[in-house]
């Protein structure tokens, strides 16, 4: 049976993160030299969003990683290897204000899928591995996306209306009885054809129908680089450079690319960290 997204807020899944309350600047508000106010999940595979001076410089753990919007928000994500204490410092015109986060550890399952075709786990052939190569490259391009934007501080909705979880972010991969790297994506079953929507505002910086190992893949710039991808899609409905806002519709579910049966591979990454997205889900920033 497939729940309705709400249904799907599993305990498991949120269980031991410590995320702080909301908190709600007043139009005019300017930080206090020690004030950084934070809210997210504090957690490996997680996520801070903040608010500071306009433009200010974001350090994470002493180097500097991003820049505030023009409204003074920003993003850090804390990726599966995160270490359990995290600095945070927001600088602008000599002033500073300062965090220390305690990272919560992960909990991450063993997931085993069998049946792949070997040239999707072990690819031999050149022409493959040069084809494999150059969607590596696109890939590169469309995650180095940096737009100038914070549509992160909204929060997110599911890109899907109905679906099961199969495979949680960060589980351990065991393909056709080989141990692979980490799997850094939420594994949303759903019918074939069933649409995918935006969860928020952002910029399509990869809109490619059919790449080796993703299938139909889409990728959403919502600001600072942070970066949402949409795998295995059986169809796109959006182009490279397109503007799109929460909730519009980016493509239909499939199981085009390294799948086993219908479903959205859903995942994030902040810069060169990678970010369970499921987290983000109704969590506005402060």
């Amino acid at each position: 049976m497939i729940l309705p997204r709400r249904q799907l807020l599993i305990g498991g899944a949120l269980a031991g993160l410590a995320p702080t309350a909301a908190w709600a600047p007043s139009a005019n508000w300017v930080p206090a030299s020690d004030e950084l106010p934070l809210t997210g999940r504090f957690v490996q595979g997680g996520h801070a969003i903040g608010r500071t001076w306009p433009r200010a410089q974001i350090l994470v753990d002493g180097e500097s990683l991003t820049t505030a919007s023009a409204d003074g928000g920003f993003i850090v994500g804390f990726d599966r290897d995160a270490p359990g204490s995290v600095r945070i410092e927001a600088r602008h015109d000599g002033r500073s204000a300062l965090r220390t986060l305690t990272i919560a550890p992960g909990r991450f399952s063993e997931s085993r899928i069998d049946g792949l075709p070997p040239s999707t786990i072990e690819p031999d052939d050149p022409a493959l591995l040069a084809r494999i190569q150059r969607e590596v490259a696109l890939k590169a391009e469309g995650f180095a996306s940096r737009i100038d934007a914070d549509h992160f501080s909204g929060g997110f909705i599911w890109p899907l209306e109905n679906f099961r979880v199969t495979s949680r972010w960060g589980s351990q991969r065991i393909l056709n009885g080989t141990p692979a790297r980490p799997h850094y994506g939420i594994d949303l079953a759903a019918p074939q054809g069933a649409a995918i929507r935006a969860p928020a505002d952002g910029r399509v910086t990869l809109a490619r129908p059919a790449l080796h190992f993703e299938g139909g893949l889409v990728l959403i710039d919502h600001g600072q680089g942070l970066i949402t991808a949409y795998l295995h899609q059986s169809r796109l409905d959006v182009r490279e450079g397109q503007d799109i806002a929460r909730g519009d519709p980016i493509g239909q579910v499939g199981m085009t690319g390294r799948a086993t049966g219908p479903h959205l591979c859903w995942r994030m990454k902040w810069r060169d960290r990678n970010l369970d997205p499921s987290l983000m889900v109704e969590n506005a920033g402060p």
